[in-house]
C-alpha cells in the first residue's frame, strides 16, 4: 500500500515555476507574503497562505508542487 504525500510549503522555485518569474522574484514574494502574514523569517508559507494571496486556486499552486 503506498501512501501519497503532498508537499504543504512553498518555495522560491515553487513560486517561479507557477508565475514564470525569476526564483529571486519568488524569494521577495515569499518574504512579502510572510511579512504581511506577521510572521517570523524563519517561518514557511504554505500552499493554501499562498493560494489566499495569490489568488490562485489551490488545486492549480498543487499541480506545480513537484519534489
Amino acid at each position: 500500500m503506498s501512501i501519497k504525500t503532498e508537499r504543504v510549503c512553498i518555495y522560491p522555485k515553487d513560486v517561479q515555476r507557477i508565475t514564470g518569474k525569476s526564483e529571486k522574484s519568488g524569494q521577495r514574494l515569499l518574504q512579502k507574503i510572510r511579512k504581511e502574514l506577521g510572521k517570523e523569517e524563519h517561518q514557511f508559507i504554505t500552499s493554501k497562505e499562498f493560494a489566499d494571496y495569490s489568488g490562485i486556486s489551490l488545486h492549480v499552486i498543487q499541480e506545480y508542487l513537484v519534489d
